[in-house]
Order: structure tokens, then sequence, then C-alpha cells
């Protein structure tokens, strides 16, 4: 225990020393007078109206601003979808990725998710708000909210409409879900085999260099994929692309499984899994639907889209089953569930129906592929298939959002768009994201492995971690 402590005071010792840098880097030298607040980062429409001319100003001095005003609804709205984001992770993920793994286990998986999850929830109210959302920054914001300074329950936070408000504070509660469940993601790609100690260290160090630049950069105010146009209505570079790469980089580092590829390391319930997966896609409304900070017809779009890409690509996964193996597996549907969900999530704002099914028909068949025949090119024993379904997913979804946004393709976007020069666009964020992502993740394992080291021994591993890391059983015998 006083080990593990040590060792999270030391990870957040290491991220509070980098990020003063990163934010004085970054930052501007001065903020403005009237900071834009949390959420002008994700939606344009939202920032305060451009100055008039001269002529207008005189014409017309009453309309000099945008009256603020905030409806009930829509804060109501919001913290329901927060509690449904939260059900994503515990118990979505957590039932999901438990029923994964070998019975020995399954309480590891759980305190892993649970527990990471909350240590980022609390590390987002410490520093990670201020950096992601804080203020103005190419990369990084600054720490001027850090500790959540000056955010009360009076504090407003803009929306994709000029003038309509939310309450800050649940703006903020609204993001740390993201943060939490990014984190969380990663835990499928070295489950059953990890240190504690050491899944926590790297989730402090890889959250405070990637996740908050990379939220920064494609949703935050004067982000450089911000102001690229990148489309990204709910994470699928920050939250998917984003863990997909550093699961990867932790199958490679960690090391295949005791036994990985001679014996078999089949799931203990598929029962949990789907009773996981039936509670990612209930919540991932709150995800997608959630990030339009309005209770509006943009909300509708995002459920709806949420709703039918979703339904299409278990669909989808079945058939390539079926097709391959001559039958459709349960697993197979949850995956395809998730793959579908993973998709939609940066285009379910700008997507039309029928293209949020095609989506969601690609991903299945794609991402299908990422677990079956990627997998075995990579060589890496990604546990859970993390990088198979998120990063394959994600960067099909964050393509495919270029392409169908298009009015003509039954998208919101009007007659000037360029499917073309967004296509460009998206796939420099794409890039971005898993570069960056990579070498953070490389760098914050090897000091988790210099500090900690970060595999259980083989005596441990065989003997499983929920006996060796937590001194009790999922299940009695």
């Amino acid at each position: 225990m006083k080990k593990l402590i040590a060792t999270l005071f030391l990870g957040m010792g290491l991220a509070f020393g980098g990020l003063n840098a990163m934010a004085q880097t970054a930052a501007p030298a001065e903020a403005p007078a009237a900071a834009a607040t949390a959420a002008d980062t994700a939606a344009p429409a939202a920032a305060p109206m451009a100055a008039e001319t001269p002529a207008a100003a005189e014409a017309a001095p009453v309309e000099e601003a945008v009256k603020e005003t905030m409806d009930k609804g829509d804060v109501a709205w919001m913290m329901v979808a927060t509690v449904l984001v939260v059900m994503m992770v515990v118990p979505g993920l957590a039932l999901f990725y438990g029923g994964l793994v070998r019975s020995k286990n399954m309480l590891s998986v759980l305190m892993q998710v649970m527990v990471v999850f909350s240590l980022i929830a609390v590390l987002w109210a410490v520093y990670g708000y201020s950096l992601a959302f804080g203020g103005e920054g190419l990369i990084i914001a600054n720490l001027d909210k850090v500790f959540l300074l000056g955010i009360t329950p009076d504090t407003l936070a803009a929306t994709f409409t000029p003038g309509v408000m939310i309450p800050e504070l649940i703006f903020v509660a609204f993001q740390a879900t993201f943060a939490g469940i990014t984190c969380a993601l990663i835990v499928g790609s070295f489950a059953e085999r990890m240190k504690f100690s050491a899944v926590l260290l790297f989730s402090v160090i890889w959250f405070t260099f990637s996740y908050l630049p990379i939220a920064h950069m494609v949703w935050g105010a004067g982000g450089y994929l911000f102001d690229k146009g990148a489309l990204d209505f709910a994470g699928g570079t920050v939250v998917h692309i984003n863990a997909a790469m550093a699961g990867l980089v932790g199958a490679y580092m960690v090391g295949k499984r005791i036994g990985y590829g001679k014996e078999a390391l089949t799931p203990h319930s598929l029962t949990l899994t789907m009773v996981g997966a039936s509670l990612l896609w209930v919540g991932w409304f709150g995800f997608n639907a959630g990030s339009n900070l309005e209770a509006n017809g943009g909300a509708g779009l995002a459920f709806i889209n949420t709703l039918l890409a979703t339904a299409a690509a278990v669909l989808a996964w079945c058939i390539g089953e079926a097709l391959s193996k001559g039958k459709a597996s349960m697993l197979g549907a949850a995956s395809g569930a998730v793959a579908g969900l993973v998709a939609i999530t940066p285009a379910c704002g700008s997507v039309g129906p029928m293209g949020g099914i095609v989506i969601g028909l690609i991903a299945g068949f794609l991402c299908l592929w990422g677990v079956n025949g990627l997998k075995k090119m990579l060589g890496a024993d990604d546990s859970l298939d993390v990088f198979g379904v998120h990063g394959v997913g994600g960067i099909v979804g964050a393509l495919l959002t270029g392409v169908f946004s298009a009015g003509s393709l039954g998208g919101i976007k009007g007659d000037d768009y360029s499917i073309g020069s967004q296509l460009v666009i998206q796939a420099e964020g794409v890039l971005i994201t898993m570069v960056w992502s990579a070498v953070v993740a490389f760098i914050a394992y090897k000091i988790v492995d210099m500090m900690v080291g970060l595999r259980v021994t083989e005596e441990a591993e065989r003997e499983g971690l929920d006996i060796t890391a937590h001194g009790e059983t999922a299940y009695n015998r």
C-alpha cells in the first residue's frame, strides 16, 4: 500500500512538473479580459460575436452583445448525459472488459477501470480542465483555472448557440467523464498482466501529456486542429484513437500473456460482456447527444445516429462472422455494437441518419477484420482488442465524417463544403493523434517500468491478479 501511494505521488509530481512548462509555452502571454468560457472550445457558434464595423456600431449600438440566457431543460439534459457517461464506464466498460478476461482476473479489471476513472476525475478538477479548456493555446491552454479557480455555481459556459449558456460546473463534470473513460479504455490492452501501481502511474502521465493536449488541439480555443476545422463531435480522435494507440504500444511493451497463442485464453462470462456492451450502448446516448450541450434538434440528430449506426454495425459484424466462420457469435454482436458506437462518435452531430447507417456498416466489417486479420499482422497481444475496435473504428469514423457530413450525402454542411479538403484535415487529425499518443505512451511506459516495473511476476500471473494484487476473488468456489 505504501508503495502504491508513493507511486501515485510520484506520478502526480511528474505531471505537475511537466504541465507547468507546457502551459507556459503554449498559452498566450495575456488572457483576454473577458476570457471565453469552457464550451467555447467545442462550439465556434458559441464564441462572442465578431466586433461590428464602426458604421454598424453607430447604427445599432444596442446590439453590441448577445444576451446570455440559460434554459433549465438544457441544464437537466446535461446532468442526465453526464450520469449516462459515468454509467458507460462503471459498470458498462468494467463489465464488458471483465467478462472477456479469465475468472481469476475478473476483479483486477473491475478495479483498474473503476480506480483509473476515479483518479482521472480528480486530476481533471485539479489541473486537467484548466489545461484543456482554461484558455487559448495552439497545443495546450493554461493554468488559470487550476483547482477550478474562479468557477462557481453562477459561472456559465457557452453552447453551440450564441448566448445560450449552461452552468460551467456541469460542463466540467461532463468533460471529466470523457477524460476518465479514455484512460479506462486503455486497460483492455494489457489486461491480466500489468501491475496495479503501474496502471495508475501510467494513467497519470499519459493523461497529462497526451489526453489533455489532444483534447485542447481538437476542441480547445486556439487549438491547432480546432482552427484547421477538424470535425470530431464527441471524441473519435480525442477518445478512441488516442486511447487505442496508447493501448497498442502498451501491448507491445508489457509483452504477451503467458500461454498466448499456445492455449485458449477464452472469456469467462459472455453474459457479463453482453450486459456491459448494452450499458455502453445506452450510456453512449449521453456521450454523443450530450456533446451537443443543448437539448434541441442537434442532440436529436446525434441521438438517432447513435441508435442506427450501432444497430448497423451489429448486423455487419454478424454477417461478416457468418460468411467467414459459418456462425454469428454473441461476442461478435457485442463487439459490433461497440465498433458502431466508436465509429459514429466523431460524426454523430454532422451526418444524416442514412450516412450514420453506412458508417456503422463499414465499421462493423472493418473492425471485424481489425480484431482478426490486422491483429495477427501486428503481432501484439492486445488482450481485449482495444486497437482493433477503438483504433480501427475511430479511424474509420473520423475519415467518413469528412465524407458524409456533406449536404449532398445527407449531412448538415452547405454547398460550399468540400469533401476532399475536409478529408485532408480529418486525415491530419488522425495522424497527429496516432503519433502523439504513441510517443507519449512509449515514454510513459518506460518511466513506469523504471520506477515500479510494468509486469507482475510469472507466478502472480499464473495464479491470477484478483488474489495476488487485491487479495480477493470474483467468485466463491
